[in-house]
């Protein structure tokens, strides 16, 4: 497994290039911007088949329908997330840009407990509500994808439209209860992992 991060965007924001090594099958996970180096990474890599989506604000959906454009793969997001690809209310590029989401059709709406293939890994779906009410984690190997639910020594705000502070505490305790360590690639910011943020990120112990 090989897990690429390019950021960009006005925040900026972290998109991953997540590829299996033995079908050389890849997904893009959380674009949210437009930029050549993310364009270029997806032709050089030639086999992108899914782009998976933590959840619908603008700074993780605005590069979707660029990269669908490129590689016609299928679209995930969580179920209770489809309103943001549409609403700038909710995915809140309206609130800070006056602009919209370039539009795109969500192929596969996401549950908890549910399994994409990208070639031979198995990602699953973990979902994680409180930054927005249909945020989730992926879950693949030894990696978490965590979005804007955890990052590190922090989690993500939840004074925007459907979050909601209890929830997160809830999803950050259900992150801290998963078995072993793991690596943690977040929506902004640096890595980190699970274990550091058990003994470290105070949002982690709070319920």
């Amino acid at each position: 497994m090989q897990i690429t991060k390019i950021s960009g965007g006005p925040l900026p924001t972290n998109c991953y290039l997540l590829k299996d090594d033995e079908t050389g099958k890849s997904a893009v996970i959380d674009p949210g911007f437009e930029s050549e180096e993310l364009s270029e990474l997806v032709r050089k890599d030639g086999n992108v088949e899914a782009i998976l989506l933590t959840h619908g604000h603008f700074d993780h959906i605005s590069g979707v329908r660029k990269i669908w454009e490129e590689t016609n793969a299928k679209i995930y997001l969580p179920a209770d997330e489809q309103l943001f690809v549409t609403d700038g209310s909710l995915n809140l590029a309206g609130m800070f840009f006056g602009e919209s989401v370039p539009p795109f059709r969500v192929d596969v709406p996401l549950s908890d407990g549910q399994t994409v293939n990208v070639g031979k890994l198995e990602v699953k779906v973990l979902m994680t509500p409180g930054h927005t009410a249909g945020s989730c984690c992926f879950l693949v190997e030894d990696a978490i994808f965590s979005g804007d639910t955890l990052m590190k020594l922090s989690c993500g705000r939840t004074d925007f439209p459907t979050g909601n502070y209890s929830q997160l505490l809830n999803s950050l305790h259900r992150l801290g209860e998963l078995p072993g360590d793991y690596r943690v690639f977040p929506g902004h910011g640096s890595a980190t992992t699970l274990d550091y943020e058990r003994r470290n990120n105070s949002y982690m112990g709070i319920r």
